[in-house]
């Protein structure tokens, strides 16, 4: 019962925030849709009709009796969707040409690489649902599943994700202008964590903000931060949350870079060995 029950935890989940490990680790991933994992399943089957067409006229220019020819076909068939297919996303880690078009990879269930055996699986059912349904099953699969997974992902335990996620701009800023002479003198340094996220997250949701709910929520977070903030500027509440946190940034980029510059000084003397201490 235990076993049972450890094995249970360690299997992944999605959740409304993504992956979610069986450590409860939530992995900052997005299962790709069953629109967009069709679009790279046919470039995939075209890739496979192309080799098939290529694989019959070169056997058209072959003088080879008809069971040769039927011996031929039927393998060249399933080296083109069975054994290629296997052997790509087993070498790749999941990737094939339509999903590296796409961006995408599949993945275990606990977000690890694939292997031999997921790859296998999902080429051998893939026959059925996707060739000799003309795609019908793995559609209708894909559509009902919450993580878009068609048969062969439910069958290896795996499902594709997203790789190409857009760049998340940077919402750094510096000190207003007329905050700068203020902000060389500035001791923050009292300023709790807590409420240092607070006044980040506000800036971070400022643009979904009206104007009254804006400015009602920076005089409350100015009047909190005034007691940690020596001397306290005479500027609007927003304004001086503003120089505030870009203080508080720099100063602590400043320390991190100062701790790394000695840490690379002791770095030395702290790898050195004693003096006729043996090589091993």
């Amino acid at each position: 019962m235990a076993s049972a029950t450890a094995a249970r935890s360690r299997v992944a989940r999605f959740d409304d925030e993504g992956l979610v490990t069986g450590e409860a680790v939530t992995l900052d991933v997005r299962p790709a849709s069953a629109l967009i994992r069709a679009a790279g399943s046919a470039i995939d089957v075209l890739l496979s009709l192309l080799l098939i067409v290529a694989l019959l006229l070169s056997l058209a220019g072959l003088s080879v009796d008809e069971a040769a020819f039927r011996a031929i076909l039927v393998a060249g068939i399933v080296g083109c969707i069975v054994v290629l297919p296997t052997a790509v996303e087993t070498a790749s880690r999941g990737r094939s040409l339509g999903k590296l078009a796409l961006g995408l990879r599949v993945v275990r269930d606990d977000g690890g690489a694939i292997g031999f055996r997921h790859a296998f699986i999902r080429a051998l059912t893939g026959v059925v649902e996707i060739y000799l349904t003309f795609g019908g099953l793995a559609v209708l699969v894909g559509f009902l599943n919450p993580s878009s997974k068609r048969l062969g992902d439910l069958l290896a335990g795996t499902h594709a994700q997203v790789e190409r996620v857009p760049r998340v701009p940077s919402a750094a800023f510096g000190v207003p202008a007329e905050l700068a002479d203020w902000a060389a003198t500035a001791d923050v340094a009292r300023l709790p964590d807590v409420l240092a996220r607070r006044v980040a997250s506000f800036f971070g949701n400022i643009d979904h903000l009206v104007p009254e709910s804006r400015a009602r929520v920076a005089a409350s977070l100015a009047a909190q931060v005034a007691p940690f903030v020596s001397p306290v500027p005479d500027a609007p509440p927003e304004r001086f949350l503003a120089a505030v946190v870009a203080v508080r940034r720099s100063r602590d980029l400043t320390a991190l870079q100062l701790e790394d510059a000695r840490m690379d000084a002791l770095a030395p003397v702290l790898t050195a060995k004693p003096v006729g201490f043996p090589e091993r």
